[in-house]
């Protein structure tokens, strides 16, 4: 183990339930802290970087308004005032810290490329745009929309990352890779939920209303799946990556495909007993998948059926592994 860095506590349980106390936070820091002297050691040209956005402030709190100021800043709105204008948020409601710390415990915990919580709080644009995002949040509650929405903004220019500020989410939620994923204004996402690249949370065309998906505890979002609606993903679902999802799918079940089925048949869909939104098993579904669950269309075999769960041909897009 390197100098100075600390040992990690036993992860949680049930991390849908667990709450994230005071000891933990000041944990986290404290680790935060000694990675960053760690890489400042063994890097001196990140020294300087290192000391400004983390080793300099008295609180993870203060390392992180710092940070995102200075990343979501323009010439015309300064990092001075996003700054202040973060640190007070944090104050304002302490729930912001508790989230903060879940979303790094849930980046390091899930993500095999993450290799330090300092790594994720500084590089992560997913978890950087994730705060924001509880900040512009906070600002629409209190009725300040102009100034969430221009924040909703410049989130979106510099990170790619598109999510309404009246849109709900939870704690321990991993935005993975995060670039270009869109959240609508009427989206819920719960917690302990992950969420690949491109992923579109959509509304169905109306002008107003309850318009938008409501994401359930533990779900995992494949890469690239559109899920459109007011629609219900239930807690633990897995929504394969591509997909797009128009119906509710059930706790604990697999939709894949375009439109999206559930595997096993909407009547008796298989189920599965694992967190995928902790898992991250984006392809167990597809030991389940045989020919004899699908319908192909005429002219094709069940050899041929195996191409369509990688990429279907333009005349053939309901991927066969998905019974009806």
């Amino acid at each position: 183990m390197p100098t100075g860095e600390l040992r990690s506590p036993p992860k949680s349980t049930n991390n849908s339930t667990a709450v994230i106390g005071f000891e933990d936070e000041g944990w986290l820091w404290s680790q935060i802290k000694a990675e960053a002297r760690r890489d400042a050691e063994s890097e001196p040209a990140l020294a300087s970087y290192l000391y400004s956005t983390i080793l300099s402030h008295a609180s993870l709190e203060r390392s992180l308004s710092f940070h995102l100021g200075n990343k979501l800043c323009s010439s015309t709105l300064l990092s001075t005032l996003l700054y202040d204008l973060f640190l007070n948020a944090f104050a304002t409601d302490p729930s912001l810290s508790s989230a903060a710390v879940a979303d790094l415990r849930a980046a390091r915990e899930r993500d095999p490329a993450c290799i330090s919580y300092s790594h994720c709080l500084l590089n992560y644009k997913g978890f950087l745009a994730c705060q924001a995002h509880r900040v512009s949040h906070l600002l629409w509650r209190q009725a300040r929309r102009p100034l969430a929405l221009a924040l909703h903004s410049r989130v979106a220019d510099v990170f790619a990352v598109d999510i309404h500020p009246a849109a709900r989410i939870g704690k321990g939620v991993l935005f993975d890779h995060a670039t270009g994923v869109v959240v609508g204004e009427t989206a819920v996402i719960g917690n302990n939920v992950s969420i690949l690249h491109h992923v579109t949370l959509g509304g169905t065309g109306k002008v107003g209303g309850d318009r938008h998906p409501k994401i359930g505890d533990g779900v995992l979002i494949g890469a690239g799946a559109t899920i459109l609606g007011n629609v219900k993903i239930g807690e633990g679902a897995k929504i394969g990556a591509g997909s797009v999802v128009l119906i509710d799918v059930p706790p604990r079940t697999t939709a894949v495909g375009n439109p999206a089925r559930l595997v096993g048949g909407k009547e008796k869909p298989s189920k599965h007993e694992d967190v995928p939104g902790e898992s991250m098993d984006h392809t167990s579904f597809i030991s389940e998948w045989t020919p004899s669950s699908c319908s192909l269309p005429v002219g094709h075999t069940a050899a041929a059926a195996k191409v369509t769960v990688t990429g279907s041909p333009p005349h053939y897009q309901q991927p066969c592994v998905l019974a009806v």
